[in-house]
């Protein structure tokens, strides 16, 4: 020890140690205590009951008469966690409101015992001696698909539990399936059997059996959906619309319902169960059912569609080159398949997809009832007509008159007339709309609209384009059918001019009723348009100036550029932000 630590031990004593002895074991006390250990939360098969229940009397007045101890009293519906927790919740609230009844029942029965019963007899005669035997009490689920029991002590001179009592008490509740042997034989001997609760019996469910289902070989709904890649480009011959089959191959496959397994109740009663139902095979045209009677399989080679609620087979025309001289004009009742191009002046008609892995050229007419794919575009020469009943995926468009039920995706339009009651979308390659006119129902979204030497562009949106373009179609050919009818009537009489004057009158009068159908068509039309003054929307990345933006009777010509814009009708006014 150095001198001034001797002379601070002398003055104030050793207060070091004194301090740090202290420290030290409270440094060891932290140490060593450890963290309280988080009480498991409560089982909820478990019924907890209040300290004044009957139950708990019952099991003090056996405590006093054997004078030994007993394991507490445990009611548990689910010890092994096999029940489905909503089962054991419901029927814990059932259990306690049953044993509360029973409980106090049993209580007074065994108080009065053990008062003794004197009555106004002689006192020398003696009392009969006062016993309750061991009382098996069950419990039932609501379904009857399960059985509990717990076993009440006697009380006095009363017989213990044995097998013969427990199993005339099952028998007496009328349960006679699924009975535990085993856990019967055990309770007849076992010293922990009163005042708990054991699964005594147990059902079998009934299970319903499995509907019927169809297992389909050939997509119900076709996704027209061309993905831009990382160089803002589409690959427009990866849209393969046309999904062939041969005859006699599957198209879809039956799977049979399953019947039902019935179940039985712990009293012995059955539970029925129901059988899956059946699904008719969906059996459209050019299809017929297998001799199996399980599969639906193609009567002819062709292309497979979902249509309605049916699957049908239309015939595909596949074309190896051009549509030129040596195919002619194509008028088909089913798909059509064109691995060249379609020649100037032809004519392509098909009552499903039309695809053309070409170009569409100049004075060329190509109508689809279902989709048209071009891969390599449309060149047209401002007389080229293209009409599609559901949407067109072209790689250009220009100079062309095109018609849309649908949506069209593009990768540029130049000069061209658009009719489209869905969406335009010109975001891939050039993804530009220079000249000409635009008009769809919901949504133009471009990269590009206009040009820098301001070209006049008409960009319209909202309304009936589809059925405007019908119309206007139809107005033309009753003003040509007029003309013909003029120019008939001033001929010289002879039956070739009555012939042609009454087929004219016949084409007249049909031309009549089919643009007065259109005009009550969209008399309908403008009602729910007028609801939504709001309708249709433009998106582009730049809007150049000479721009023309029509949105119902509105119009707004843009004056300088706008980059990064959305147009909109609100309140009755374009607004580009």
């Amino acid at each position: 020890m150095s001198l001034k630590e001797t002379i601070i031990s002398f003055l104030f004593g050793n207060k070091t140690e004194e301090t740090a002895l202290p420290q030290e074991g409270m440094e060891q006390g932290a140490l060593g205590q450890t963290a309280p250990e988080e009480a498991p939360p409560p089982d909820p098969a478990v019924l907890e009951l209040p300290s004044d229940h009957p139950l708990h009397q019952l099991y003090t007045l056996r405590r006093q008469e054997t004078g030994a101890g007993m394991p507490s009293p445990h009611l548990s519906l689910d010890e092994e966690d096999e029940l489905p927790l909503d089962l054991v919740v419901r029927e814990k609230k059932r259990l306690e409101s049953s044993l509360r009844t029973v409980c106090s029942s049993r209580l007074k029965a065994a108080k009065g015992g053990g008062s003794g019963r004197r009555g106004k007899k002689k006192e020398e005669e003696e009392e009969a001696p006062f016993g309750l035997d061991a009382l098996p009490w069950f419990f039932l689920s609501a379904d009857k698909l399960y059985a509990w029991v717990l076993i009440f002590p006697p009380a006095g001179q009363g017989a213990e539990l044995s097998r013969e009592i427990l199993y005339e008490g099952m028998f007496g509740q009328g349960i006679l399936y699924g009975i535990d042997e085993r856990l019967a034989d055990r309770l007849s001997h076992d010293e922990n059997r009163y005042f708990h609760l054991f699964r005594i019996a147990r059902g079998k469910p009934a299970f319903d059996g499995k509907n019927g289902n169809i297992i389909d070989y050939f997509p119900r709904v076709v996704e027209r959906v061309l993905e831009i890649d990382e160089y803002d480009q589409v690959d427009y011959a990866a849209l393969n619309l046309i999904h062939n089959v041969g005859q006699g191959e599957e198209i879809c496959r039956l799977i049979l319902p399953t019947e039902g397994n019935p179940g039985r109740t712990v009293l012995d009663q059955e539970i029925p169960a129901k059988s899956g139902k059946t699904v008719p095979l969906p059996k459209g045209r050019n299809t017929e059912i297998g001799e199996d009677g399980v599969t639906l399989v193609a009567t002819i080679a062709g292309h497979v569609e979902f249509s309605g609620r049916a699957f049908q087979v239309r015939p595909v025309m596949d074309v190896p080159g051009d549509v030129d001289f040596s195919v002619g004009n194509i008028n088909f009742l089913g798909d059509v398949n064109i691995k060249g191009d379609v020649r100037t002046g032809f004519t392509v008609r098909a009552m499903g997809n039309v695809h053309v892995d070409g170009m569409v050229e100049a004075g060329s007419t190509v109508e689809a009832g279902g989709d048209l794919v071009v891969v390599k575009g449309i060149l047209g020469d401002g007389t080229t007509s293209i009409r599609s009943q559901r949407c067109i995926f072209s790689k250009y468009i220009e100079n062309a008159t095109i018609y849309a039920r649908e949506n069209l995706q593009t990768d540029c339009i130049l000069n061209g007339n658009i009719y489209c009651d869905g969406e335009v979308q010109v975001r891939s390659g050039r993804g530009s709309i220079m000249g000409g006119r635009v008009w769809a129902a919901q949504k133009i979204s471009a990269t590009s609209i206009g040009s820098r030497s301001e070209c006049r562009t008409v960009i319209a949106l909202g309304g009936t384009p589809c059925t405007n373009f019908e119309r206007d179609l139809l107005q033309q050919e009753l003003e040509e059918l007029e003309i013909e009818q003029e120019k008939l009537e001033c001929q010289a009489d002879s039956p070739i001019k009555a012939s042609l004057l009454g087929k004219n009158r016949m084409k007249l009068s049909v031309a009549e009723l089919k643009l007065k159908q259109l005009d009550s068509d969209l008399e309908t039309k403008k009602v729910p348009q007028q609801k939504e003054k709001n309708s249709g929307r433009l998106e582009c990345g730049v809007a150049y100036p000479s721009t023309e933006l029509i949105f119902g009777e509105e119009t707004l010509r843009l004056r300088h550029e706008y980059r990064q814009c959305v147009a909109r009708l609100i309140n009755g006014e374009i607004v580009v932000i």
